[in-house]
């Protein structure tokens, strides 16, 4: 039996480390095959952490440190992130887990530090800050459109930038609408609404209201885009993928001196129709290795939402890719049968 000693600074960190019903520390005894017990004395908090393996007891240690580390900064820990670290731990990752929490973008009005939960949003935040054009791509909940506000706040707040450009395609998820009622802010309102959310948590609602009035904060549909030269901005476009190539095509010519321009979105729900080509796909491959353009693939492991919406999304790649082996063995079949019976008339 192995045993190790992991020191606390705080009984507020302990509490956050075990997480509700200790649900974390349950999380990591599964895990690591290990026993976790809290151990509170003259000398502070601290962790006790036994085993029978002692490379599992090393890495379960490993991951206590960075979720104690994780702890100063957040408010509480969530199942994926406990998660995450028990990935990164068993990926042999357990340095990469050390530089996440270095680095703040910003902070949120009530003084909270927005920064990178995950390696992948990392890269992620390098790669706006390295290239004049960055397109992050991947599933839901991966914090595309929320790094790239907090981004754009920054560079606002630092001066780096004049004003605050967000825009997206006007398109509803599956769903006809019809007209909305008032004039253009409140047509397209609830199309930019995670926007809002983030500008409203990293400004508050009535700087954000102020700075729109002011015009360092703008908004506008995509399509109201062209013939402009933005210039001196941080432009966002979200929901890239249900842009036309056209539309892509407009809205990167329109970057002008001292921009920065970041394109999110997720391939595998476009809301075009089904003859339309993405605009974000079809931009992507052509860009591809073009200087000062980054391109960002975030995958279901740094999904920052709920542990089970990892799942859906795992369960949905494993579906769509099942259902295209059966597509492209079913092609083969038929292309099989068409040179059979060509080969029959033949003789």
């Amino acid at each position: 039996m192995e045993q190790r000693i992991v020191k606390i600074e705080s009984s507020e960190q302990t509490a956050r480390l075990f997480g509700s019903y200790d649900v974390n520390v349950r999380m990591l005894e599964k895990a690591f095959a290990v026993s976790i017990r809290n151990r509170s004395g003259a000398d502070g908090d601290a962790v006790m952490i036994c085993g029978e393996d002692g490379e599992e007891v090393r890495l379960a240690v490993g991951a206590v440190r960075r979720l104690v580390d994780m702890a100063r900064f957040h408010e509480e820990l969530s199942e994926q992130q406990v998660g995450y670290v028990i990935d990164m731990m068993r990926a042999g990752k357990e340095d990469e887990l050390a530089t996440l929490e270095k680095d703040c973008i910003c902070l949120t009005t009530r003084g909270k530090p927005i920064k990178a939960k995950t390696v992948g949003q990392k890269k992620y935040v390098q790669s706006i800050e390295k290239n004049t054009v960055v397109f992050g791509i991947g599933p839901a909940g991966t914090g595309k459109t929320f790094l790239a506000v907090a981004m754009a706040v920054r560079a606002l707040r630092e001066k780096q930038v004049s004003r605050i450009i967000l825009t997206r395609p006007a398109i509803e998820a599956g769903e006809k609408l019809g007209f909305l009622p008032g004039d253009l802010q409140s047509k397209i309102d609830p199309y930019l609404r995670p926007l809002y959310d983030a500008l409203y948590e990293m400004l508050g609602s009535e700087n954000y209201q102020r700075q729109l009035e002011k015009g360092v904060i703008e908004i506008a549909p995509l399509a109201y885009m062209r013939g402009r030269t933005l210039d001196d901005s941080f432009i966002i476009l979200d929901e890239a993928q249900n842009a036309t190539p056209e539309q892509m095509k407009m809205f990167l010519t329109r970057l002008g001196f001292n921009s920065k321009a970041v394109v999110t979105g997720d391939l595998t729900q476009t809301d075009l129709p089904s003859s339309q080509k993405s605009g974000l796909s079809v931009a992507v491959k052509i860009l591809e290795g073009v200087e000062d353009i980054g391109i960002h693939a975030f995958t279901d492991r740094d999904v920052v939402r709920h542990q089970l919406v990892q799942r859906i999304i795992r369960a949905y790649e494993t579906y769509e890719k099942k259902e295209q082996e059966k597509k492209s063995a079913g092609t083969v079949k038929y292309r099989a049968d068409r040179r059979g019976g060509t080969e029959n008339r033949k003789s």
